[in-house]
């Protein structure tokens, strides 16, 4: 079926997700967990009903009603499809909670009894199953019970509060999107961003923190390798791009393991070749499309360079004429590296021990994942720090599966990835509200 309409559905839901205040005296995680049958329907109603990247119009929608019933000033449309939801509650820090809203382009193979039955057409032209197999669905969820208990708490924190509901992550569209239209002009801008992200390699409820870079740089990068074609059984009267682009790709590989110092991680991915059509034609071109992975914007601009200079110099070995040289293309739409302040980690690492028990708070390695939640710091990074943190989302059950060797586990993206929900909502809400508890804590900036 099409994309669903799902109006509707939203209108009856909103009668059944009424959020009562949480009791003064009650705390936090015991208001949490009261309120989780209504976040896990709402992250079942999500779950189903997917939208692609700057196509999330009923996703935006339902949480703009939902932050707006809890009382918080809120703005559609940023960025596109954006929400921003503000409650200020007098003088003190600003801090900005973050989820974002966007599936993917996957046919669901999960077997859940709510499970995405959508289709939509991707940006590629092609009609697709569309699924929240990066797991979003927990992150608004998770965003919406954070937003809650801070609505429902004002007398514990003073400053004012940023929610957001931001379009197009899985296309590193969707930040940059929100700042050009106004998000830290129009709207308070943050001392503090936070976020977390569903994670596919650790328990369920358990929370991974890096300190420092947490992800990477990601370009993509487009090589264009000119030829002269001809017959294939006369390769003299040519210039072989297919040899020539043999050539670049393993020399490519050279950039990390010789250019780049051993102790700064680096990724060149060749994802893609294309040229050629038959047998015994020796084509006129050939493409390559690469993947660029990196930390610091040193570390990234050296590798994009070394790709423009192996190009060319591999060319001028295989006697290219000037006019035959490969044109390299970086996207201009790259993700920047996600970097966690130290001084923030720093700070909250105690918060998330003392929420959720010190045993599930675990320090993990940076990724060379991407996520434009970086974005909201690089916007202005003397005066935004920042940090996002994993929640893991694997099941006891196929953790110790994975660990006895009996299977491995689905990744993020995959269409049989369904993390164990519960904990990942819970888990998320309680260290969004605790964290921004605490930043607001009167007295204590």
């Amino acid at each position: 079926m099409h994309i669903k309409t799902i109006a509707a559905t939203l209108a009856a839901a909103a009668s059944t997700l009424a959020f009562a205040n949480p009791a003064a005296a009650q705390s936090l995680t015991d208001s949490i967990e009261r309120d989780m049958p209504e976040l896990m329907e709402l992250y079942r109603e999500l779950h189903a009903n997917p939208e692609l990247s700057m196509q999330e119009t009923q996703t935006a929608a339902r949480l703009a009603g939902l932050l707006r019933g809890m009382g918080y000033d809120v703005t559609e449309g940023v960025g596109q499809t954006g929400v921003v939801a503000v409650m200020e509650n007098g003088p003190g820090p600003t801090v900005l909670l973050r989820a974002d809203m966007d599936a993917l382009p996957v046919t669901e193979q999960t077997g859940l009894p709510y499970a995405s039955e959508v289709t939509a057409t991707a940006r590629s032209g092609v009609v697709s199953g569309v699924m929240h197999a990066c797991g979003h669905d927990t992150h608004m969820a998770g965003l919406i019970g954070a937003a809650k208990q801070l609505a429902g708490r004002k007398d514990e924190w003073s400053g004012t509060l940023v929610v957001i509901g931001q379009p197009g992550e899985e296309v590193g569209e969707g930040a940059a999107a929100m700042l050009d239209d106004g998000l830290y002009d129009r709207f308070p801008k943050p001392d503090y961003a936070i976020a977390f992200h569903d994670a596919a390699q650790i328990p369920a409820g358990v929370v991974g923190y890096a300190s420092g870079y947490a992800l990477a740089n990601v370009d993509s990068v487009d090589v264009t390798i000119p030829g002269v074609g001809g017959h294939g059984a006369y390769p003299h009267t040519t210039r072989d791009p297919v040899v020539l682009a043999s050539a670049i790709v393993t020399r490519l590989q050279t950039l990390v393991s010789r250019e780049q110092n051993p102790q700064e991680p680096a990724v060149v991915t060749v994802g893609a070749i294309h040229g050629g059509a038959k047998h015994n034609i020796i084509p006129d071109e050939v493409k390559l499309q690469l993947t660029v992975r990196s930390y610091s914007d040193e570390s990234r601009d050296g590798l994009l360079k070394g790709i423009e200079r192996i190009a060319r110099g591999e060319a001028i070995a295989a006697g290219m004429p000037d006019d035959k040289m490969p044109v390299v293309t970086v996207d201009p739409a790259f993700t920047p590296a996600t970097y966690n302040n130290p001084e923030l980690v720093e700070r909250l690492v105690p918060v998330m021990q003392s929420a959720i028990g010190e045993a599930r708070v675990i320090e993990t390695p940076a990724v060379m994942g991407g996520e434009d939640f970086s974005r909201y710091r690089r916007a202005d990074p003397d005066h935004v720090q920042s940090v996002i943190f994993w929640v893991g989302g694997v099941s006891a059950e196929n953790w110790a599966k994975s660990e006895a060797g009996e299977m491995i586990l689905p990744s993020l993206h995959s269409p049989f990835w369904a993390p164990e929900a519960d904990a990942v909502v819970e888990t998320g809400a309680t260290v969004l509200a605790q964290s921004a508890l605490t930043l607001m804590k009167p007295g204590a900036n």
